[in-house]
């Protein structure tokens, strides 16, 4: 029974159990406030932050492709010299450089589509 006693001590008083706590009465108190339906300004952030994404959109296609780059050409480094010293998986090291670069590539095509540009 001492030891049921310690341990139900130790959880009420765990830091965790209070931040969790703190947590949920500010998530309580926040719906509360919302009680009325009004949810412009929640409204209003979500499309500021969609807008501000997705100008950096090109930045991030062009990143991709730019990475793609980088990734083929230390790729074709790399399969060069195992193929000077008669490595046993060169095919192996092609086929991950290939589908790397084409991974990127993909994805760099679908980013514009997945915010709707």
């Amino acid at each position: 029974m001492r030891k049921l006693g310690k341990r139900l001590k130790s959880i009420v008083t765990s830091p965790r159990l209070g931040a969790m706590a703190l947590t949920l009465l500010v998530s309580t108190a926040t719906f509360a406030q919302n009680a009325a339906g009004d949810y412009t300004a929640g409204t209003n952030a979500l499309s500021t932050v969609a807008e501000e994404i997705a100008k950096y959109v090109p930045i991030v296609v062009k990143l991709c492709y730019a990475i793609a780059g980088v990734v083929a050409i230390i790729g074709a480094i790399s399969v060069y010299i195992a193929m000077n010293n008669e490595e046993q998986d060169v095919k192996k090291k092609i086929m991950m450089v290939v589908g790397a670069c084409i991974f990127l590539v993909a994805a760099a095509q679908a980013l514009p589509l997945f915010f709707g540009l």
